[in-house]
């Protein structure tokens, strides 16, 4: 039986390796749509939590991980040795940067050579990892035509881009439209067919390059026009412009506007990272993105800005942000999840305790930090009680969880700075102890 009975029929095997906040979500829609799957990721710990019915990942309800283990059709494991019993294998690594904000392709190359060791004739490889034009039809393709196979002959290559927005209440896995870019017409055949079993829509492109240039305009697209309010928030702070006001008029507009929000900096897997692949990948085109540098530019200095806010804010009340206590609200990137990657939280952290503040946070979905790239804080979430807020003289709204009480917040803390626009609506006439940065 060919490949693309085995997907229509569903009988076909999947594979999904790393199963993060990507990967885990498709492996429930696989199981739901009847497919055998099996769960590859190197944290023993994940493997554990799953393979006893247990969700590791907030958003992710625990029914969803007791179904799969369940289902009967599903086993996670730390051994690629299964890779070789895998019909379809779906990648899900991380694309982080280096330190030169340069691509570290190191997750999806090294995950491509342990395929390469298993693979097989027949055999469907998609790369769901964000990563620059090239990434999936010539490095991957040549680490797994080195086993003698040729792409569109004896195995098939595709690349899908993940369009995850974790606890989007909205749109999920299923009802997010999937971008298909096949290396060949059958890897396209394959991928789409593949596809089509667990979500509403596909949108077959003509190449794997086209599929992984949409994925960067989409996150550059965000990262452009969240650079372009943050660098108004700072202008119209000088001004003495309340910029949610100014957004909240202009978006009245029913054509022609797009409503971006500023922040403390960007966070997420994708776009404080991703605009950088292609920036990267520009020079040996001898181009140079401006836009996407610029931007990169003004996002990543919005912790700064915070920071300096702060300061001002203490010293108006005879304080140094040396000898003061502060209290970071929120460590995950966006508000209702528990997904700390690239979050301004983390920064803020590192540029207040650099200049001397004793700092601490509080996040209802993150009892303690853990060790990533970039950061091993080793600081556990403090109470947030009426006793706790008054001891701090600072306290900075960084992620607006939906659960804070911020009258609450407000009423009992000395200062606080909201980067988020949390306390609109809850602060009183005349009260002095809060600052808008």
């Amino acid at each position: 039986m060919d490949l693309l009975t085995k997907i229509k029929n569903h009988s076909a095997t999947v594979g999904v390796i790393g199963l993060g906040y990507v990967g885990l979500p498709l492996v429930i829609q696989f199981v739901k749509a009847g497919f055998g799957v099996t769960g590859f990721d190197l944290d023993e710990e994940k493997i554990k939590f799953l393979n006893s019915g247990k969700s590791y990942i907030k958003h992710i309800p625990g029914e969803d991980i007791k179904a799969l283990k369940e289902s009967g059709t599903f086993k996670a494991t730390t051994d690629s040795a299964a890779l070789k019993g895998m019909d379809c294998i779906i990648i899900c690594v991380p694309t982080p940067l280096t330190k030169q904000l340069d691509p570290d392709l190191s997750y999806v190359l090294n995950t491509t050579r342990t395929i390469a060791k298993y693979l097989r004739k027949g055999q469907l490889v998609v790369l769901e990892s964000t990563t620059y034009p090239g990434t999936t039809d010539q490095d991957m393709r040549a680490i797994l035509e080195e086993t003698g196979m040729k792409a569109g002959r004896d195995f098939f290559l595709a690349f899908s881009p993940e369009r995850e927005d974790p606890n989007n209440k909205n749109f999920n896995t299923h009802t997010i439209p999937k971008i298909v870019g096949g290396y060949t017409k059958a890897c396209l055949a394959n991928a789409d067919a593949l596809y089509s079993s667990i979500v509403e829509k596909t949108v077959p492109v003509s190449s794997t390059r086209v599929a992984e240039a949409a994925k960067l305009l989409e996150n550059i697209y965000r990262a452009v026009n969240i650079a372009l309010v943050n660098e108004l928030k700072v202008l119209f702070d000088r001004m003495d412009i309340d910029v949610y006001e100014v957004i909240n008029a202009a978006k009245t507009k029913p054509f022609g506007f797009q409503a971006f929000y500023p922040g403390p900096g960007l966070g997420g897997h994708c776009i404080p990272i991703d605009p950088f692949y292609l920036t990267w990948k520009a020079r040996e085109y001898d181009f140079h993105t401006r836009f996407i540098e610029l931007a990169g530019e003004i996002n990543t200095s919005m912790p700064y800005y915070v920071t300096g806010k702060v300061g001002e804010a203490l010293n108006r009340q005879g304080k140094s942000i040396s000898s003061s206590k502060i209290l970071i609200l929120g460590l995950a990137y966006k508000k209702d999840i528990d997904d700390t990657r690239e979050s301004p939280s983390l920064k803020l952290i590192e540029l207040l305790s650099e200049k001397g503040a004793q700092v601490d946070f509080n996040d209802p979905y993150i009892p303690r930090t853990k060790k990533m790239r970039k950061y091993d804080l080793k600081k556990s979430s403090v109470p947030l009680t009426e006793e706790t807020l008054k001891s701090y003289d600072c306290v900075v709204v960084a992620t607006d969880h939906s659960c804070y009480d911020y009258k609450f917040i407000l009423d009992h803390s000395q200062l606080v700075v909201d980067t988020r626009n949390a306390m609109n609506g809850v602060v009183k006439k005349g009260q002095s102890n809060l600052v808008k940065a």
